[in-house]
């Protein structure tokens, strides 16, 4: 399946959004291998102050752990491309964050940092609402950087549209 391009990205966003806004939800995102992409598209869309919370891209460990309270022992036993990691991030975000709904990513974009374990193109995708319970999902996406993050970007979007039923 080929990368989606800007409009498609901005379509999901605009349809999101939409979604978010009948449903009374504010999102928040906790970002690392997209670096803030997805924040970037909700944000694009006009009005989004009425349903985008924040956003946060926290790509080294030490981020994750101030801004979303990854422990360090999940760091050091799973790393950070890992659904521990993940999980945690997702419930920190709407820990630190208004929102009552969030969106968490860790993955390896590349084009280096893969290993056999974990190559290029893994990416773990976190969702939850507030008092609810986390669902995590691993990916494995084709392409160089740009498609691996796009593709993370849509993926992350349409779930938090099926996490509002």
């Amino acid at each position: 399946m080929p990368a989606p391009d800007d409009d498609a990205l901005d379509r999901l966003a605009h349809a999101l959004g939409e979604r978010l806004l009948a449903t009374r939800h504010m999102l928040v995102t906790a970002e690392s291998c997209t670096g803030g992409w997805i924040a970037k598209c909700m944000t694009d869309v006009a009005g989004s102050s009425a349903w985008f919370d924040c956003g946060m891209a926290a790509y080294s460990y030490e981020a994750k752990q101030a801004l979303l309270g990854v422990r360090p022992q999940t760091l050091e036993a799973y790393g950070a491309v890992s659904r521990e990691t993940v999980v945690e991030m997702v419930s920190g975000a709407l820990v630190h964050s208004g929102a009552s709904v969030a969106v968490a990513v860790t993955g390896i974009a590349g084009p280096g940092g893969g290993s056999a374990d974990k190559p290029v193109g893994t990416v773990w995708i976190g969702w939850k609402r507030r008092g609810g319970y986390a669902r995590a999902e691993l990916f494995q996406f084709d392409g160089d950087r740009d498609a691996v993050r796009r593709q993370t970007v849509a993926a992350a979007l349409r779930g938090v549209d099926g996490l509002l039923g």
